[in-house]
């Protein structure tokens, strides 16, 4: 297979194996409302194979950052009918990125409401919010009762997502936020049948992906981990605890057939990424870019070798719209701006030139 083979995910063709990472922008309104700019910037880039949009709020209580997206109220979901209906007049396909931060956040950012967590368990550090910096808050420890709670707003979200014209959702499992945070012991100190072994810690996740395809169907469902990096303060397990924890999640939903498994992993070829693989069973999107820029050839040994079925791109593709011709055809390449991020505005957002404009 090659970047520009067709893939098959769900019931959905994708003419290239580029995906698009979740990419955090902070280009939204303070009230979650993804505006024309940022319809203007997905739609730029809807010749590749697949865009995850950025990480979407489920509630409130789940809102990461100031400039986040969500998909709970209407004007919300008002915003992102508009994002999709132009990337797909633009002939693309877009799943939303579905997001819980959990711990990472602060009342000042989450409109006061309170911020939730397996555990109560800080992080040490601050966070931006619309008050400016602040220490990260102790979280309330989720109940055994509260859980139900919180696997409904991945649901309401994704239905939320599809009524908005999404082909389908990837749930966000990674990156130290809420998923993840169940699956490490250093922030899952739990008792009860959600903490303790690494059965029970991969048990909230596996739920929630199960009621989202129950809701939606699993052909519009994806999922995105990072194994053994987590960020947000908190080490990676031992190498033997990170395969059981993962092993008991993909176990639990390889029955399902997911549209795909997405894994973020600095090795994918190593041990663990291929385990992981194998007893999912089905598309295996990788994302290998830790520090280094993910750059073509990577992406093509990474296809050659067979050690995923589609390449999740990350700053290649908000510095390049038309990423997926430059590669296929060998043009040069416009460079990211790392100081233009997370600020605002168009500048390093959609104004990175087509290739032909950029000879002009």
């Amino acid at each position: 297979m090659t970047l520009f083979t067709p893939l098959t995910i769900g019931a959905m063709e994708l003419p290239n194996r580029i995906v698009m990472a979740p990419l955090t922008r902070v280009r939204s309104s303070k009230e979650g409302v993804p505006g024309p700019l940022v319809v203007e910037h997905y739609r730029q880039r809807a010749s590749l194979g697949l865009i995850v949009t950025e990480g979407t709020y489920p509630s409130e209580a789940g809102r990461g950052f100031p400039g986040q997206p969500g998909l709970v109220t209407e004007e919300q979901l008002a915003g992102w009918r508009n994002v999709t209906t132009a990337v797909h007049d633009a002939g693309g396909r877009v799943f939303a990125q579905v997001m819980h931060a959990g711990r990472v956040t602060h009342e000042a950012t989450t409109g006061g409401h309170t911020v939730v967590a397996p555990s109560a368990v800080a992080i040490n550090g601050e966070t931006r919010t619309y008050d400016g910096k602040l220490p990260y808050p102790v979280p309330h420890a989720l109940t055994t009762d509260e859980l139900p709670g919180v696997i409904q707003e991945f649901v309401q979200a994704s239905r939320n997502a599809i009524d908005a014209g999404m082909d389908g959702v990837e749930l966000h499992g990674a990156n130290g936020y809420l998923l993840h945070q169940f699956m490490f012991p250093e922030t899952n100190r739990r008792d009860d049948g959600y903490g303790g072994s690494p059965a029970n810690r991969a048990r909230f996740m596996a739920e929630v992906v199960q009621a989202v395809v129950a809701a939606v169907g699993a052909e519009r469902v994806g999922l995105r981990i990072s194994p053994s990096t987590s960020g947000r303060d908190v080490l990676p397990a031992d190498s033997d605890d990170i395969l059981a924890t993962y092993g008991a999640m993909v176990d639990a939903i390889a029955p399902l057939n997911l549209a795909y498994l997405s894994v973020l992993h600095e090795d994918p070829a190593g041990s663990l990424v291929q385990e992981l693989r194998s007893r999912f069973g089905g598309p295996f999107l990788v994302n290998s870019g830790f520090g280094v820029i993910t750059d073509r050839d990577e992406a093509e040994y990474i296809l050659a070798s067979e050690l995923g079925d589609a390449v999740v791109v990350g700053r290649q593709a908000i510095a390049n719209p038309d990423l997926a011709r430059r590669w296929q055809e060998g043009l040069p390449l416009n460079e990211p701006d790392p100081a233009t991020y997370y600020s605002h505005g168009a500048e390093g957002y959609t104004d990175y030139p087509f290739y032909e404009d950029a000879l002009a």
